[in-house]
């Protein structure tokens, strides 16, 4: 039953018509939870919260289904506008983006572009920017693109899925960069063609992709909810001696947010992934997909009011 609701809001999260309502009745039905608001404004508030609790942040201005230059360049300005906001509140976050919202089904030129006006203005204000990892489609043009950008700019990582064979490659392939990556288990339907289709062999994978990334000696986020991955990552520091400053931990707003207190008590980095904007819509599908406890709680939400 797990895996058929997973499937199902996988396939909402895709629909347009959905995506398209959703921005236009606003962040209902329990999105709330897991989106700081539609404003620039609102996620400022929020993670000025957060940061006095001891938590860093990464935000993200939520977009998909961008098919068109000038709505690229829209979400390009809307992440600027995020980066001025950090440098101007000196509240601690950096910026997380996808690069189809950048452009990345439009063109080359359109993509790069878009990506090079936000480093120039991340550069300035000194924020830290994280390309998003999407699809199995998209991956190897994401990391060319990274590739390229690295040797541009300093101030800049991005995601490795540890459900895709292709993982252990890229990571061997991505070394020679020394990256700042965001480890995950990955968050979208994939073909067992190319993706582990079972959650063993993925948690495998993630252990040992955290483990080569952190002895290659390069910067590791690794973003789980995963109890058994967060203590694995803790032994393995332990075992090798690895300082707190050469990883840290991430989380998602609004999910496990104890624990995320509890991780930053203990004296370790904890970032939390906080997204806002009106095209909330597909990212909160994928929220609902992950955990059945996600489910439960927006349908709880939703009777009590």
């Amino acid at each position: 039953m797990e895996q058929v609701m997973r499937d199902f809001f996988l396939f909402l999260s895709k629909n347009k018509s959905l995506t398209k309502l959703a921005k236009k009745y606003g962040l209902r039905f329990g999105a709330s939870r897991f989106v700081a608001g539609e404003m620039i404004s609102q996620a400022v508030n929020v993670i000025k919260d957060l940061n006095s609790k001891g938590l860093v942040v990464t935000i993200d201005y939520l977009g998909e289904f961008v098919d068109n230059e000038a709505e690229a360049r829209e979400m390009a300005d809307n992440s600027i506008l995020a980066i001025e906001a950090i440098g101007r509140e000196g509240i601690n976050s950096q910026l997380s983006l996808k690069m189809t919202s950048m452009g990345l089904d439009i063109s080359d030129d359109v993509v790069m572009g878009n990506m090079r006006r936000i480093l120039e203005a991340a550069k300035k204000n000194g924020v830290f920017v994280t390309i998003d990892m999407e699809d199995y489609s998209r991956c190897q043009k994401t990391l060319d693109i990274f590739k390229q950008l690295k040797s541009e700019y300093d101030n800049i990582g991005t995601v490795i899925q540890a459900y895709l064979y292709r993982t252990e490659g890229d990571m061997d392939d991505l070394n020679q960069y020394s990256p700042n990556l965001r480890l995950v288990k990955g968050a979208y339907k994939e073909s067992p063609e190319v993706a582990f289709p079972e959650k063993k062999d993925v948690d495998e994978n993630f252990k040992k992709i955290i483990k080569m990334h952190l002895l290659n000696g390069n910067y590791t986020a690794v973003a789980t909810h995963d109890d058994a991955i967060i203590d694995y990552t803790k032994q393995l520091v332990r075992d090798h001696n690895i300082p707190n400053s050469q990883f840290e931990f991430q989380m998602l707003y609004g999910i496990r947010n104890e624990r995320q207190l509890e991780l930053a008590n203990e004296g370790y980095k904890m970032r939390v992934y906080v997204p806002y904007g009106t095209d909330w819509y597909g990212y909160f599908m994928r929220r609902l997909a992950e955990r059945p406890a996600n489910v439960a709680f927006v349908l709880k939400g939703m009777v009590k009011k």
